[in-house]
């Protein structure tokens, strides 16, 4: 049965990883839209890799919601979107964490958790081009990048 919760809260979230180098310091930026209130989160790690500055960005910014959503995710990232969209990172945790190839899938931490958080929460990704001028996706570069300057 649908939770009716789900229809009837719409959340757009937005966001992205950046990082000085991969490894390297790295920064996350999320922006999150309820009707016409606006909320930015961000934060970092001194030393990480981009992909997992991606999947912390979706992480916090679901966890900030106070209860069950629908959600409309965009993201620059295509190692989340499509994991996601696609069923990769269900592949994996269905396979022990294996890719497709047997090697070792990366991140499973962030992915279990956020796998966790998109059986909560009815989560819609859409892609779009990062540096591109989608103002939203370059608000959260610039508040990973800002983030993870701290450290250089």
């Amino acid at each position: 049965m649908e939770n009716t919760n789900e229809l009837n809260t719409v959340v757009e979230i937005f966001t992205d990883g950046a990082c000085s180098g991969n490894p390297g310091p790295g920064g996350w930026g999320a922006v999150l839209r309820y009707g016409k209130v606006e909320k930015e989160l961000c934060g970092g790690e001194e030393n990480t890799t981009n992909n997992r500055m991606e999947l912390t960005a979706v992480i916090e910014a679901l966890n900030a919601l106070k209860k069950p959503c629908k959600v409309v995710l965009t993201t620059d990232s295509k190692y989340v979107c499509d994991a996601l969209t696609k069923g990769w990172a269900k592949g994996w945790q269905k396979n022990g964490w294996r890719k497709s190839d047997k090697k070792p899938a990366l991140n499973v931490d962030l992915w279990e958790q956020l796998l966790c958080l998109c059986e909560i929460h009815n989560v819609e990704v859409n892609w779009v081009k990062g540096h591109n001028g989608h103002k939203e996706n370059e608000r959260c570069d610039a508040l990973a990048v800002n983030f993870y300057k701290k450290w250089l």
